[in-house]
């Protein structure tokens, strides 16, 4: 079996060492050896982190991808193009194909899948969604028999590592991101994860694989974690509750459509999400038979993400080798995303009051205005540092804002110190 390699950074470097340092294993698993072909690469002169034959190195990419000896193509290049056009020439030529790349298949899956029906080939991408954790083929191969009401996850290791230290140790967000950035967590540019872009394409794979539904990056609601701040995880931690960057995909009550999103939201420390420490990720599956599942470990990284492209590059090897391939894109659901208004959601609520009789029956009564009822409600401080906690029961997210924007009207709230939803405990 042939394989050609797109990329040879951190993660395709990797790759190379595990296919020499495994050869004889992955072998006696396949039934045949794997052989390098090429390794396409922008720069040929670049210094590497594997020791590569310089004979193997190519800057032609779409020569090497279509080359008749070629059986399998590995992509770990990233980004829209040309990582599109030469996974589509690929598959169109007959081949199988590996891929990481979570932007690609979350903004234009569809082509690639379609690629894959045409050429008849595989189209496998376990490490598109945490790392290492075995995760997207219990969706699509072990669940398929099931019935998936909701998934939960931390998706994105760099926020979670963030937040983390600013609960355990009550650093600012600036401090906690720099950390990370010197540890290597973050990018030099962090906007990618805690703006919530790299978890909202991976929640658009998790719930298209979950709900037998197309769903795009575009279609999830995405809010990142730059606003947090210490005031409010300290304040979270006092409750019982940790705040995590959420990736969150369900179905509607009625079933008739989901609900795909990636936000902050407090959840109780008692739910095994909240143990989730430092870069690691964690996804949380309720299915309607199987109950509820977790996935848990590093989410990220060279090996771990190399470990699960090694994982794919076995099984399309197998398939190849047996003359079959494996499971096509199910879709058949065709279930809508229905927009973030239309979501049901709980909050918590801190409001900054005036210190006066008849506050909490004014802000009662603004929050049944708009249907949403009250579960919880306390009163902190008095005079300038009087304040209103509230939690609410389950309302749409629609109805839940007009209730935010009636406060601020309100001549009795002097600010609407913070507004976090709640996952988790329900």
């Amino acid at each position: 079996m042939k394989v050609a390699l797109l990329g040879c950074g951190v993660v395709g470097s990797q790759v190379i060492r595990l296919m020499h340092e495994q050869a004889a294993d992955l072998e006696a698993r396949i039934g045949a050896p794997l052989e390098l072909a090429g390794v396409a690469v922008r720069r040929l002169g670049r210094k590497r982190d594997v020791a590569v034959d310089p004979s193997l190195l190519t800057t032609d990419a779409t020569e090497l991808v279509t080359r008749p000896d070629v059986d399998i193509v590995i992509e770990v290049i990233g980004g829209i193009e040309p990582a599109r056009s030469l996974i589509v020439a690929a598959l169109e030529a007959g081949k199988s194909v590996v891929t990481a790349n979570k932007a690609l298949l979350a903004e234009d899956g569809a082509t690639l899948h379609e690629a894959a029906r045409r050429g008849n080939g595989d189209l496998y991408f376990e490490a598109s969604v945490a790392g290492a954790i075995p995760l997207l083929r219990p969706l699509r191969e072990s669940l398929a028999g099931d019935h998936v009401k909701r998934v939960l996850g931390i998706v994105n290791g760099t926020t979670n590592y963030i937040l983390d230290k600013m609960d355990s140790t009550g650093a600012s967000f600036t401090d906690a991101l720099e950390e990370a950035q010197a540890l290597g967590y973050a990018e030099a540019d962090p906007t990618a994860d805690v703006e919530g872009f790299d978890a909202a394409a991976k929640a658009a794979i998790l719930a298209g694989l979950a709900f037998h539904s197309r769903v795009t990056a575009a279609e999830v609601h995405r809010e990142g974690i730059t606003e947090i701040t210490a005031t409010d995880v300290a304040s979270a931690k006092a409750m019982g509750y940790v705040i995590k960057l959420l990736a969150i995909c369900a179905r509607s009550d009625d079933g008739r459509s989901i609900g795909v999103r990636v936000h902050p939201a407090m959840i109780p420390r008692t739910h095994p999400l909240a143990g989730v420490r430092e870069a690691y990720n964690a996804v949380f599956v309720e299915a309607e038979s199987a109950g509820q599942l977790m996935f848990y470990g590093k989410g990220a990284g060279g090996a771990p993400t190399a470990s699960a492209v090694l994982g794919d590059l076995v099984a399309v090897a197998r398939n190849r080798l047996a003359g079959t391939h494996g499971p096509e894109e199910s879709t058949y659901a065709s279930l809508a995303v229905h927009p973030m208004g239309d979501t049901v959601t709980r909050c918590h609520v801190a409001l900054d009051v005036a210190d006066k009789p008849g506050v909490l029956a004014r802000v009662a009564d603004l929050f049944a205005k708009h249907d949403v009822s009250i579960q919880t409600v306390r009163q902190e401080g008095h005079g300038d540092d009087a304040q209103l906690v509230i939690v609410t029961h389950r309302a749409t997210d629609a109805a839940l804002g007009a209730t935010m924007e009636g406060l601020r009207d309100l001549d009795i709230v002097r600010a609407v110190a913070s507004v976090m939803r709640v996952e988790g405990d329900d």
